[in-house]
């Protein structure tokens, strides 16, 4: 099928076939310019129109029932909630992800907030207002919440990267997308171009990966849309799982529209749409209706770096389930058949790097308890295709590794193997790769060999 999202300057697509209401954006000064957005008034507000200013702090109830100390970042009246005005609010101390859209209902305007240092997040419980929260306690919130950094605690250099980061990514205005059928919450702002990028929801089709303003442009499309899979090559099939490889070359509007997604789950994230240099393989679950999209990660078809991916997501609906590993192993395998060892691009982000721990530790330690004998860094690597600075990291957080006269060297009884094998974070993926089901060989290359890396 021909793909159905044209292509706009630099960036995706506007959509022609949608009837585009005209809205008006009031502006601090008191004017007002019209703007085809379809969704919602952003308003700046000024230091006038209203008790609560951006940049103030106050106490948001979060879903969780617990009072959390907020900054008011932006506001706007939502018209598909019937202009119901909403405060975008960043969670002081937690990671960007849980900042969100909130109506007046969860804000508590009289309770003065409390005062928080850098880094710390501030949580009131609301049925023990005054009891202390143990240091324990503290973690596990801290763990649940993925609280971030603060800017005081990076190096310069990052921190300058991060406040600029922050300043072009602060407000996720597309609150949610329904994609298949799961309506999903998002979790960071995405470049959707023009005013796709102001709705507050996204309709997406889960075949062509087309973005729609309006539920009936989105029911028309599911009418008249063809395709029922990823465009592409299916190299992979078991039972209900298969695996399309698509060349960013060949379906560049199915891949920018990829990005564009996986953006509104990934922070620092920031290939949009120069996909060309890239192939995306898609893994889906597969029934009578159709392959119905579960995540995917891309590569580089010529990475200097010898990153093996560049970027890798689960759909939040799917996760937990065993794919995220499925997709880790799933790049190993294919560098395995190239006779290349790898890495994936960096930074991940938090739930990669436990992802990746994860499978990287249940790996090496299924290896070091069947192996007899003397197994070096490099053996490990040329025999699992991961990077030996992976390696190397991945035993450390097993106490594992010890550096010696100039070299790091594996230090490993059989009862701390089995100690570790046992406990539930490093058990054995529940989707594993059937490499019989596997129908992919490498592209030629004038050097095809293992790459050596220092120690």
């Amino acid at each position: 099928m021909a793909e159905t999202q044209t292509q706009h300057a630099n960036a995706a697509t506007k959509n022609t076939t949608e009837t585009q209401p005209v809205n008006r954006i009031h502006m601090a000064e008191g004017k007002e310019n019209v703007n085809h957005n379809g969704g919602s008034k952003i308003v700046e507000m000024d230091e006038q129109s209203s008790d609560l200013k951006i940049g103030e702090t106050c106490l948001v109830r979060r879903t969780n029932d617990t009072w959390h100390n907020a900054e008011i970042v932006q506001t706007r009246s939502n018209e598909m909630e019937g202009g119901r005005r909403e405060f975008y609010v960043h969670y002081k101390g937690l990671n960007r992800r849980m900042d969100e859209w909130i109506g007046t209902e969860k804000l508590n305007i009289v309770q003065e907030p409390s005062e928080t240092k850098a880094g710390e997040s501030a949580v009131i419980f609301d049925d023990q207002p005054d009891r202390k929260i143990t240091r324990n306690q503290k973690r596990k919130h801290d763990e649940i919440n993925h609280v971030q950094k603060s800017y005081a605690e990076m190096d310069p250099t990052t921190a300058a990267l991060e406040r600029e980061h922050e300043a072009i990514t602060k407000v996720k205005y597309v609150d949610r997308v329904q994609i298949g059928r799961y309506e999903i919450d998002s979790w960071y702002f995405s470049p959707f171009p023009e005013d796709y990028g102001k709705q507050p929801r996204l309709w997406i089709c889960e075949y062509c990966l087309k973005y729609m303003k309006f539920e009936k442009t989105f029911r028309r499309h599911l009418g008249e849309c063809i395709r029922r899979q990823p465009p592409g090559r299916e190299i992979y099939r078991k039972g209900t799982i298969s695996v399309y490889e698509v060349d960013g070359r060949d379906h560049k509007i199915y891949c920018q529209n990829m990005c564009l997604l996986a953006k509104l789950f990934l922070d620092h994230k920031t290939l949009y749409f120069d996909v060309e240099p890239f192939l995306f393989y898609v893994l889906t679950e597969v029934d009578r209706q159709g392959a119905h999209l579960v995540g995917y990660f891309s590569k580089e078809k010529e990475s200097p770096d010898g990153n093996n991916v560049a970027c890798i997501l689960t759909l939040p609906p799917f996760q937990r389930k065993g794919y995220g590993k499925f997709l880790i192993a799933f790049s190993y395998e294919l560098s395995k058949y190239e006779g290349t060892v790898g890495s994936p691009e960096k930074p991940l982000s938090d739930l990669g790097k436990l992802s990746y721990r994860s499978y990287w530790s249940w790996v090496l330690l299924e290896i070091l308890r069947d192996f007899k004998g003397t197994l070096s860094i490099r053996d490990l690597s040329n025999m699992t295709s991961i990077a030996q600075n992976d390696i190397i990291t991945t035993l450390q957080s097993l106490n594992m590794v010890k550096y010696w006269k100039g070299q790091h060297v594996i230090c490993v009884t059989p009862k701390l193997v089995e100690e570790h094998l046992k406990s539930a974070q490093y058990k054995r993926p529940r989707l594993t790769i059937d490499t019989s089901s596997l129908r992919w060989a490498p592209p030629r290359k004038a050097n095809n060999k293992i790459v050596k890396t220092k120690k």
